[in-house]
């Protein structure tokens, strides 16, 4: 199992994009965020465009344009994204819609529904405002060696 870049990059940059607007900076520009956040522009650009069309973010246009939240960021869960990007999070084939056809004598089938639905939950519960709030980065003041 594994997050794809997509995904990644995604979360990130929304997470970015509501920090900013908490301090607002409002609409906040393309290139600022793939700057802090180590994303090309152009990667950052289409990921915006599939956020934009899912209803997570808007458009400004003109010389102080960019992007802001369409809707409060306590509004719109992990999930939300994950959807809007078209990226599911799976467990194996099992979970995709083509199924497996192992799954009637599979001994792990029950364990990775269970996992996935548990995954699933944690995902809709969990708000943009929640994974963007600064208490939730406890590594921060880790030292590297």
């Amino acid at each position: 199992m594994r997050l794809s870049t997509t995904a990644r990059y995604s979360l990130r940059a929304m997470s970015d994009l509501c920090s900013r607007s908490q301090l607002g900076e409002d609409p906040v520009s393309v290139s600022d965020i793939a700057s802090r956040q180590d994303i090309p522009v152009n990667y950052l650009e289409q990921l915006f465009r599939k956020l934009r069309r899912g209803g997570l973010l808007e458009s400004v246009r003109g010389a102080q344009g960019g992007y802001k939240l369409a809707r409060p960021a306590g509004e719109i869960s992990i999930a939300d994204i994950l959807d809007a990007l078209g990226e599911p999070f799976i467990f194996g084939a099992c979970q995709t819609e083509e199924g497996c056809k192992n799954i009637p004598t599979c001994p792990t089938f029950n364990l990775w529904r269970k996992v996935k639905g548990s995954v699933d939950e944690i995902l809709k519960a969990t708000t943009l405002e929640e994974i963007a709030a600064p208490k939730n980065f406890p590594y921060s003041n880790l030292k590297e060696d």
